[in-house]
């Protein structure tokens, strides 16, 4: 077996299969700068290793992820909110959320199949994440949103892209006008997870033994599997990416965006008035 550790995952590898863990370092594994730029290297560097053939992506302690970690990323934020932000902020914002989705396609790019395992909370960037993957598993105890509008921000990392073909439009459109949180049997019910476990150790033995089988098959007839499967939404969903990082450059700053983050910072409800 071999191991190798980063900031916010480790990644340990045996009988070909990879297993990727988020480890933090913010509360509830949420995603900074770390996590940010390490995804896309770690995914990269599986995608083109001969001896991984399959991918388990879990998350470490009670929860799989709460999602942006906003106080380790507010600097993103700041310019582009200033009064009158100009062309300069908005266009380092629009390369961060580029490089940012770019992050996240690289799971969905990786030649490997990947099986997430999910326990406890999986916020608004963690959806993204599993979004991306191939099979999801969930523990009884997961729970799930796409948070962004409740926070002033329409979701640019690819939730809203990639969640049609796997859990229906209408569903989709209730969780991201709502942002309402959805218990692990209403995400079975509607296709976001594959299947439900007792705990979050069952969830990851099933992930672990999903990958164990996939790794037995030969690995150029799997590749050629997930390239024809992803044939058809690939350009779709980079289509789709490319607008709403140019919408949320533009649009993005607003009144409602700052008090959705102050009252967030405040641990009080938010008061919109769509200004």
């Amino acid at each position: 077996m071999s191991s190798t550790s980063w900031q916010a995952f480790t990644v340990e590898t045996d009988q070909h299969v990879a297993e990727v863990t988020l480890t933090g370092p913010g509360k509830g594994n949420a995603m900074g700068p770390d996590f940010w730029r390490e995804l896309p290297e770690i995914f990269g560097s599986l995608d083109a290793d001969p001896e991984v053939r399959a991918v388990v992506l879990a998350g470490t302690g009670r929860n799989f992820s709460y999602g942006l970690d906003l106080p380790a990323m507010s600097p993103l934020f700041g310019p582009l909110l200033a009064e009158r932000a100009l062309v300069a902020p908005r266009t380092d914002f629009l390369n961060e959320i580029r490089r940012m989705q770019a992050a996240i396609t690289s799971v969905a790019e990786c030649r490997k199949p990947v099986v997430a395992a999910v326990q406890g909370w999986c916020i608004g960037g963690g959806l993204d994440l599993i979004s991306a993957v191939d099979i999801r598993y969930a523990s009884a105890d997961a729970t799930f949103s796409l948070r962004e509008a409740k926070l002033a921000i329409v979701a640019d990392m690819g939730s809203l892209h990639r969640l049609p073909p796997i859990i229906g439009d209408g569903r989709l459109r209730e969780l991201a006008f709502t942002g309402k949180d959805i218990d692990a049997a209403r995400a079975e019910k509607i296709g976001l997870v594959n299947e439900v476990f007792p705990d979050a150790a069952a969830t990851l033995a099933a992930a672990r033994g999903t990958a164990a089988e996939i790794a037995a098959l030969p690995p150029l007839t799997v590749h050629g599997v997930k390239d024809v499967l992803g044939r058809e939404r690939a350009g779709v969903v980079a289509d789709g990416l490319r607008y709403v990082a140019a919408w949320n450059a533009a649009f993005l700053p607003s009144e409602d965006i700052t008090e959705a983050i102050t009252a967030t910072f405040e641990k009080r409800p938010p008061e919109f008035k769509g200004r």
